[in-house]
């Protein structure tokens, strides 16, 4: 039992969802009245983001260009390439929808809480973690979903006039009236931290449920092969890979001090589940979300295991000794 306790709790939540899904899982008329539920849960968590992230944060985030200005186009542009190779490298290995979740998981924006987590672990620039993560999502609401929608180009996820509308509606403005709020919301923010973590945690768990369910109505256990499976496992190893020494090089070439380029290398290498879930939520039909997510539910809980293994590396001696 201690053993299960020590693992990540937003860990622990995807498997339970994922075991759920597969136990017992929503169909058919109910599963497109839980994604429209889903739908509804994602609104309030973008407004969410938007009324906690200080927009004080963001402007004095923005002076330090040599470090957000590189991790930008690292994450959405070196991360968002090497997920399209990955992409067309494994199209005939396994199910095309399944492929297409390695683009998906490319255009996605770092984590914000295990980024920060484990770059303070491993002796990073906390303050810097923290402030590029929380820009990078902002990004992602704007970025995520266009950039794969140009890159997917004639695929079933191209992004039609109603996907347009519903990022707007679902993200975008929520977003955006979360920030407006903000002088008249702030002190219940802060008194309500813990309520606003668990709703956070609920909306990324119904995510996962949905479209989990989803990909089990369409057999993903049978419809997905020992072979396909086989070639998700070797993409995420790729791209954890890439991800990670690309990084680490990257901070070093732009001179970032050991610190920063920690903290560089944590928001550069990690992908958002938090973001991930419900964007597919909005961009996918029910029956297809689940199946794109794929790549990423690998991706995401390997990660977390590989960061601990390097957060641990990179921590100080001295730091270790207390």
């Amino acid at each position: 039992m201690s053993i299960f306790r020590r693992i990540d709790p937003l860990i622990r939540l995807i498997l339970g969802m994922i075991l759920l899904a597969s136990v017992l899982p929503v169909t058919g008329r109910g599963l497109e009245l839980a994604h429209g539920v889903a739908n509804v849960a994602v609104f309030m968590l973008f407004f969410l983001y938007g009324l906690r992230l200080p927009r004080r944060d963001v402007i004095e985030g923005l002076g330090d260009h040599v470090f957000l200005v590189p991790l930008v186009f690292w994450v959405f542009g070196a991360m968002t390439l090497a997920g399209w190779i990955v992409w067309k490298g494994i199209a005939g290995l396994a199910p095309a929808d399944v492929a297409l979740g390695f683009l998906f998981l490319g255009v996605l924006p770092s984590t914000v809480q295990s980024a920060t987590v484990y770059s303070s672990i491993a002796g990073g620039n906390v303050a810097s973690s923290v402030i590029a993560a929380a820009l990078l999502n902002i990004a992602g609401v704007f970025v995520s979903a266009p950039l794969f929608s140009l890159l997917a180009g004639n695929s079933e996820a191209g992004l039609a006039g109603d996907v347009i509308v519903k990022i707007l509606v679902i993200l975008l403005l929520p977003f955006l009236l979360g920030q407006g709020l903000q002088g008249f919301t702030r002190s219940w923010v802060q008194d309500h931290r813990k309520l606003i973590g668990l709703l956070d945690r609920g909306v990324i768990g119904l995510a996962v449920y949905v479209a989990f369910s989803g990909a089990v109505e369409q057999d993903v256990w049978t419809s997905v092969s020992a072979k396909a499976w086989a070639a998700i496992l070797a993409g995420v190893a790729v791209l954890l890979a890439f991800a990670h020494a690309g990084a680490w090089t990257v901070g070093g070439l732009v001179g970032l001090a050991r610190e920063k380029r920690i903290s560089f290398l944590f928001g550069g290498a990690q992908k958002s589940i938090a973001m991930g879930a419900p964007l597919a939520t909005v961009l996918f039909p029910a029956a297809l979300a689940g199946i794109v997510l794929l790549p990423l539910l690998a991706y995401h809980l390997i990660q977390m295991m590989v960061a601990a293994v390097i957060a641990s590396r990179l921590n100080p001696p001295s730091e270790v000794a207390d």
